[in-house]
């Protein structure tokens, strides 16, 4: 299970269109094969600061959503309110147990 991270700061102006923009993709994605888990955060200091939380079954599946249409649509979109670059990351789960990464520890 890939988990991925994006933080976003919006031009305080546009909050509500990026809200809008959320709301109308959020289902869609979640529907998106492979898509486990979709959230979205809001800063606790920053209140134009948005995180989306999501989980994947692989690499390839997020992969595939960042090339598929609904991605061409809803990214460009959200891409112009930003006030400040994204951080976007994907992480796996650490420790002995865990076997979702597709690296090897020995």
């Amino acid at each position: 299970m890939l988990t991925r991270i994006v933080r976003m700061t919006f031009q305080p102006e546009k909050v509500a269109d990026f809200l809008a923009i959320f709301r109308d993709s959020e289902n869609k994605i979640r529907n998106t094969p492979g898509c486990r888990h979709l959230e979205l955060w809001q800063d606790a200091d920053v209140p134009n600061v948005y995180c989306t939380h999501s989980r994947w079954d692989s690499a390839t599946d997020l992969d595939n959503y960042r090339r598929s249409a609904l991605f061409g649509q809803v990214w460009p979109a959200t891409k112009a309110l930003f006030a400040a670059p994204p951080l976007a990351f994907s992480v796996y789960p650490a420790g002995p147990e865990s076997t979702s990464s597709p690296l090897s520890t020995t």
